[in-house]
């Protein structure tokens, strides 16, 4: 019987792949086929191809295998806890306050303008000069105007004796006319006399009375306790009536005029207490109270003006000073507060972490006056809850912590404590 080719002799593929290798085959090929008495070398990997997809799947099941060990120990890793330490919001007795920046005014100001008209001969005082109300400051033309008043009070003494005379004059007609004597064109006549020297008594008065009133306008005098700011003329300037001579503050007392939001008028009432400081008193902190509400709000900026009159002791204050300070709206009103390392600020973005259930949350927060090493929350977390001091480092959003107790206190670390009563 003929034979086919290869029939009785190993397969040439097989045995190429073994001598080169010099491994084993498999042990999921069975004897059988490695001893196949009819393989050819067209159809050798055609006939072991089960054996070889079994043997692609146990080699990827064990890859698999070995992945799952190796995550294993990672996947630990993540859900360890991390230590921190956490601190109680607590409510604290804070006034509610409204930021203010504004203007000290003085309380009366005035530009002192001449009532009189000449050249001034003398001025007495300069600027940062103290006055007082009535003091004299200058001298306008002194010696024209007390020319004019003597010259009055002159044509006055005249005109009182011309009334004298024409009063003794009528009273003679009178008399004749009773006898027949005068006749009544002569009563008319002195009756005329005497009238016409009244007038011009009484007319002559009232120069008496301007000149006097230019005499003593000649002299400035202060209208008010005060400072002089400016002083505008000289010796020797000519003024007409109204002419600006001096600039005149009182800074005994100041007026601190500022804006307030309208969101805020219900609030603002008189007597209210205002602080504040200035820049050339630096960590000095000054105080006065409302005396000024302005009944209306500014279209364009939505706020009201408010005064405060402010006592100046000893004039450390200047007039027209910029301050910045606070208005006190309430007082005594419960504000949560956290240690203000539980704060954190990062690209515009303010949070704090919030333990619950043994998970940390991420929470914004809106945040406000820092004293005393705790910062004011108005907005984000209420009293009562905990969140982290330290350890924000290692945080995300739901990371399970162990609260760890703080080891030792420092200034602005607020400890867990029990909620007080106001909370």
């Amino acid at each position: 019987m003929k034979k086919e080719w290869g029939e009785g002799k190993p397969c040439q593929h097989w045995t190429n792949i073994w001598s080169a290798e010099k491994e084993p085959l498999s042990p999921l090929v069975s004897r059988g086929e490695r001893e196949s008495p009819r393989c050819r070398p067209s159809c050798g990997l055609l006939n072991n191809r089960p054996a070889t997809l079994l043997f692609l799947c146990a080699a990827l099941f064990g890859l698999s295998g070995c992945t799952r060990q190796t995550a294993g120990p990672a996947k630990d890793r993540r859900t360890e806890a991390v230590p921190v330490v956490v601190a109680t919001v607590t409510n604290v007795a804070w006034d509610k306050t409204v930021s203010i920046i504004g203007t000290l005014f003085p309380k009366d100001e005035a530009t002192i303008g001449a009532q009189v008209e000449g050249t001034v001969e003398q001025t007495l005082v300069d600027f940062g000069d103290r006055v007082q109300t009535n003091q004299v400051i200058a001298f306008i033309d002194i010696a024209s105007y007390q020319a004019q008043f003597e010259q009055a009070m002159g044509n006055l003494a005249k005109a009182e004796a011309n009334v004298v005379n024409a009063r003794k004059n009528f009273a003679r007609v009178s008399e004749l006319k009773k006898g027949n004597v005068a006749s009544e064109s002569d009563h008319d006549l002195a009756r005329a006399q005497l009238d016409q020297g009244e007038a011009e008594l009484k007319a002559l008065r009232g120069a008496v009375n301007v000149a006097q009133l230019n005499l003593e306008r000649a002299q400035v005098r202060a209208p008010f306790d005060g400072a002089i700011a400016l002083r505008i003329v000289g010796r020797g300037d000519f003024v007409k009536v109204g002419s600006p001579l001096f600039g005149i503050v009182n800074d005994a007392v100041l007026k601190f005029i500022f804006q307030v939001p309208e969101r805020y008028g219900s609030f603002v009432q008189k007597r209210l207490p205002v602080s504040f400081s200035v820049d050339n008193y630096p960590g000095e902190t000054f105080t006065g109270s409302v005396y000024l509400i302005s009944p209306s709000v500014t279209a364009s900026s939505r706020a009201f003006g408010v005064g405060a009159l402010v006592t100046n002791t000893d004039f450390r204050l200047k007039a027209n000073t910029f301050a910045r300070g606070s208005l006190v709206v309430q007082q005594a009103v419960p504000t949560p507060v956290a240690p203000l390392e539980s704060v954190i600020s990062f690209a515009g973005v303010t949070k704090v972490f919030v333990v619950e259930g043994g998970l940390a949350h991420g929470r914004n927060v809106t945040v406000g006056r820092i004293r005393e090493g705790v910062q004011e929350i108005i907005e984000g977390v209420k009293a009562g809850e905990s969140v982290v001091v330290s350890g924000q480092s290692r945080l995300s959003d739901g990371v399970a912590v162990a609260i760890q107790p703080v080891a030792s206190s420092k200034p602005g670390l607020a400890k867990e404590q029990p909620r007080r009563n106001d909370q």
